[in-house]
């Protein structure tokens, strides 16, 4: 086990070469659909940012005009800088129906100096309810991060500037349902929600504050697009170590467990897995496998 100022310094190093990394340039104009917000979501610098904005009158949102079965999505943000209580960043994956599959990351905002708080959730087949929340090792509103899902029939791993933060593993076997077969666009929203956002809805958002902006940039994709009813991925051949497609069967080698168990360890700050008061008659199935 490496020692913490260890894994603090490979942390750093990580997160400085992933957000110093410019990966084969984006199409926002061709990728995204804006789908609300009147103007105040806007594709700017011929298609490589995107930025939302959210006022009292409305937030604004995106959508991506592919469907993806399995994938590694990466996208760059830089959070709404200072007093952003109240607020709420989403950027996730999401199938649609009354038994829809999701992959949740969703920003909080925090009054000046407090931190940010991720929160994260999967759902499968309209479940939830599977919160694990963090605090970041960096300002997340003061330069761009990747934030990346990668999904795959195994497992979902959630990573930030390319250290894993929550792994959740495909456990059918022990009647725990797994998202695999609904495809899933990419949405993400700005949007008000003092009613809870914030130390449970006791700090309301500063109006005077607004208009708030999330940017965004940097978008990769290397997935499997969901297209009338066929997949792009070829189904005959399995993935190996030098295809495009290694994703599909990635899991966490031995360093990144290590860096998996640090972040949980010392920036975790609420695990669904550990609140026995909130499941009083047992902990999720899942939360009992090793």
């Amino acid at each position: 086990m490496a020692s913490p100022a260890v894994v603090i310094a490979s942390l750093v190093f990580y997160s400085f070469i992933a957000a110093s990394t410019v990966s084969v340039a984006a199409n926002f104009d061709r990728d995204f659909d804006i789908t609300w917000g009147e103007g105040r979501g806007q594709i700017v610098d011929n298609g490589q940012v995107l930025t939302l904005s959210l006022d009292k009158a409305s937030g604004s949102g995106f959508q991506s005009k592919n469907e993806y079965l399995f994938g590694k999505i990466d996208m760059q943000l830089k959070l709404v800088p200072g007093n952003s209580a109240g607020t709420v960043t989403a950027y996730y994956l999401s199938s649609k129906g009354s038994t829809w599959d999701e992959i949740d990351f969703e920003f909080l905002g925090n009054l000046s100096g407090d931190p940010y708080i991720l929160h994260t959730n999967v759902f499968s087949q309209g479940k939830g309810n599977r919160e694990q929340q963090f605090y970041l090792w960096f300002d997340p509103t003061a330069d761009f991060h990747t934030y990346s899902i990668l999904w795959n029939p195994q497992r979902i791993i959630f990573s930030v500037d390319g250290t894993p933060i929550r792994e959740f593993k495909n456990m059918e076997s022990k009647g725990v349902p797994f998202p695999k077969d609904q495809p899933m666009r990419i949405y993400s929203s700005l949007w008000n929600a003092d009613d809870w956002a914030t130390r449970g809805g006791l700090v309301k958002t500063d109006w005077t504050q607004a208009p708030f902006t999330a940017s965004y940039r940097n978008f990769n994709a290397d997935a499997c697009i969901w297209s009338g009813g066929l997949s792009s991925c070829p189904s005959s051949s399995p993935p190996s170590s030098t295809s495009n497609n290694a994703w599909l069967s990635q899991e966490l080698d031995s360093s990144n467990q290590e860096r998996l168990q640090w972040v949980q360890k010392n920036y975790m700050i609420y695990n669904y897995c550990a609140d026995t008061k909130r499941f009083p008659q047992g902990l999720p199935t899942e939360c009992n496998a090793p």
